[in-house]
């Protein structure tokens, strides 16, 4: 089927129709509700997405506003566009967020920079060419660096599995995630290597070599973190709790002990949280960021002690691939989504408020998620809002 050779002169939204027609004549279907109008594909088919035939509409809900204190000292009102088709997603995290308001919650964040992981086939043990690899640091990390003017390499790891050695670059790709920026460093860099470890017999196998964890849960993501990792915490008095989420704070405090200790052992959970995956990824498709980072975001850990009449809830998420420029960002919805998420005041570098902002809304989702679970209204709220009437 040839989706490639399209008449000169089409605008997007005309080359999006022509690849439809196609497919459609092809396989005798009709896809009517594909149609991509051009305010809203952007630049999409030329720089997002190939082949492009058309547009999926995800509902967007919003939830807010959050007052959150930021590592910086600033107390905004954050505004939660969220990306779903989950019914009581949006109405879940809004009742968290009003809940957090009425309590405050403060966010801190890390940069961890992105990572990447070369593999290389050595004949020996790998202990001479991982001293080779420390000895000529600048020299490599010169020639990643050289393939771009927003790249800098934070620092490194070497990994041994004989007869394989790994070396993972993490970098910081200035305002943004950087997947691809990093990928082609590391790509330069280890053919340079492999150009100049004459003596040690390097191969250069791949880039990407597994050992950064890209869109994979890991032990090593979660234990050193990757792009930003971002922290929120609360703490939720008897009133609140009572008035706004419903619920007490003892049977919140055993439901955590049961689902997010005991429960999470049992299953080797990597991530001991309740649905901090939800709105990971409502965010990340609403702002146009890659929602396969999902992944890395969900392993979090969500702990809830209880103090006098309340409870202190923190979430901790090691892993956030987010940025604010570049991928799919830049496309009118995904846009205006960003726009309305990032405080246009605030002092804090935008990818950190980005990452504590995230963090914020998890909160959010998992107070009021403990909350249903612990008053036995999480089966009833989605029996009400996610069917459909009779």
């Amino acid at each position: 089927m040839d989706l490639r050779t399209l008449p000169p002169g089409l605008d997007a939204q005309e080359r999006c129709t022509e690849r439809r027609q196609r497919v459609e004549q092809e396989l005798g279907i009709v896809l009517p509700h594909l149609t991509a109008h051009t305010d809203v594909i952007g630049s999409a088919d030329e720089r997002n997405c190939e082949q492009m035939i058309g547009c999926v509409s995800v509902p967007i809900g919003y939830a807010g506003p959050l007052l959150v204190t930021f590592s910086s000292g600033e107390t905004c009102n954050v505004h939660l566009p969220l990306a779903t088709t989950e019914a009581a997603l949006v109405a879940s995290v809004n009742r968290g967020c009003k809940a957090l308001s009425a309590v405050g919650v403060k966010t801190s964040s890390i940069h961890r920079g992105m990572t990447r992981s070369l593999a290389f086939r050595i004949p020996s043990s790998g202990e001479e060419f991982s001293e080779w690899l420390r000895n000529n640091e600048k020299e490599w990390t010169q020639e990643a660096e050289g393939t771009s003017a927003h790249l800098k390499v934070l620092g490194f790891d070497i990994d041994v599995s004989a007869p394989f050695v790994f070396l993972t670059l993490r970098c910081d790709t200035d305002e943004a995630m950087g997947m691809n920026m990093v990928t082609i460093a590391a790509e330069a860099c280890g053919q340079w290597i492999e150009a100049r470890a004459k003596d040690c017999e390097a191969h250069f196998v791949t880039v990407a070599g597994n050992v950064d964890s890209d869109k994979k849960p890991s032990v090593r993501t979660k234990e050193k973190g990757r792009g930003y990792s971002a922290c929120a915490e609360t703490f939720l008095d008897a009133k609140t709790i009572e008035e706004v989420l419903k619920s007490n704070a003892s049977d919140m405090a055993e439901v955590a002990t049961a689902k997010l200790e005991a429960g999470s052992t049992i299953a080797g959970a990597l991530g001991r949280n309740l649905h901090v995956a939800n709105i990971v990824a409502a965010l990340l498709i609403a702002t146009g960021q890659d929602a396969a980072h999902t992944v890395e975001g969900s392993l979090a850990d969500t702990t809830v002690t209880r103090e006098g009449d309340g409870l202190r809830v923190h979430v901790d998420l090691p892993a956030l691939l987010l940025g604010v420029r570049g991928g799919g960002i830049s496309l009118p919805s995904q846009s205006d989504c960003l726009t309305l998420l990032l405080h246009p005041k605030a002092s804090l570098k935008p990818q950190a408020q980005l990452a504590e902002s995230f963090a914020a809304a998890v909160l959010a989702g998992e107070v009021s998620l403990l909350a249903a679970q612990a008053s036995h209204t999480l089966a009833s709220a989605h029996k009400k809002l996610a069917r459909k009437r009779q």
